[in-house]
């Protein structure tokens, strides 16, 4: 008798016959461009572009080496974490005033001080706003906010934020959704009101995993402002889609080194935050 194949196996085997498929015909196809790797021609181009990068042929200095050129990415950086900061300020305070309500043990479960229908709508309300501002694409609410605004780092900080808060809004409710209900009882069998509760059974448990989503939040908005500023909304965004489209690419160069250097400073900040979280 054949050994039964299990479902698992079959999906793994599977996936790596889709994988082999999909590679094979990238590389191997016509137009994949695979022989142009194995081209002198190509590298010597690719040299030549390394070279024009750090200014051989260039009458100019090239950015890498101007102060100037230093100076202004420097203030772009910083416009480009005050949009970051801006954004997780807007998404933070908007999950933390709608995580209760959005919780289905507060609006309708053990947490709930009055199962009404009222309570139920709003969490169905929060809910779908969750759903919906999460499923916009942050560079889709930038095209729509920079109609309205002028460009700026404003709107781009308000796109990341509205985001955002759809995220932090779902993954805050879920956090008091899995919390110990045992101090909670206690303390409504004590007598406790809303507030009470609210502010001695819910947040002390609460608020160090939420403050750690958002500092996760965070270190993942200072990646995608660079591709929020693409639609003029201002930052390191703007000004790379700019050199890219004037072919300055020495500029491009240093913008992208600054960028690393931002969100290597972003991650750095954010641990030890997390830490003291913790």
């Amino acid at each position: 008798m054949a050994p039964r194949i299990g479902v698992g196996k079959a999906s793994l085997v599977g996936f790596a016959m889709l994988a082999t498929a999909s590679w094979a015909y990238i590389l191997f196809g016509g137009d994949s461009g695979l022989a142009d790797l194995f081209r002198t021609q190509t590298w010597r181009e690719v040299w030549d572009f390394v070279r024009r990068l750090f200014g051989a042929g260039s009458p100019g200095t090239p950015a890498l080496f101007d102060a100037q050129s230093w100076r202004t990415a420097a203030g772009l950086s910083v416009e480009t974490l005050a949009m970051s900061v801006l954004a997780m300020v807007i998404a933070g305070v908007g999950a933390l005033l709608t995580f209760i309500p959005a919780s289905r043990n507060v609006a309708f479960g053990d947490l709930s001080s009055s199962r009404s229908p009222v309570s139920a709508a709003v969490f169905f309300v929060i809910r779908a706003l969750y759903v919906f501002t999460r499923g916009v694409p942050e560079l889709v609410w930038a095209m729509l906010i920079v109609f309205v605004l002028s460009p700026g780092i404003v709107p781009g900080a308000v796109a990341l934020g509205i985001h955002n808060f759809g995220i932090l809004g779902k993954l805050s409710s879920e956090v008091v959704e899995g919390l110990d209900h045992r101090p909670m009882r206690a303390l409504r069998a004590s007598g406790a009101g809303n507030f009470q509760m609210l502010a001695y059974g819910i947040l002390p448990q609460a608020l160090p995993q939420l403050l750690t989503y958002l500092l996760y939040r965070w270190e993942v908005v200072i990646r995608t402002s660079i591709v929020v500023g693409f639609v003029a909304a201002g930052g390191l965004g703007r000004e790379f889609r700019l050199r890219m489209s004037w072919l300055h690419y020495d500029d491009v160069l240093l913008l992208l080194v600054c960028y690393l250097i931002l969100v290597l400073a972003v991650d750095l900040a954010s641990a030890g935050l997390r830490r003291l979280a913790r």
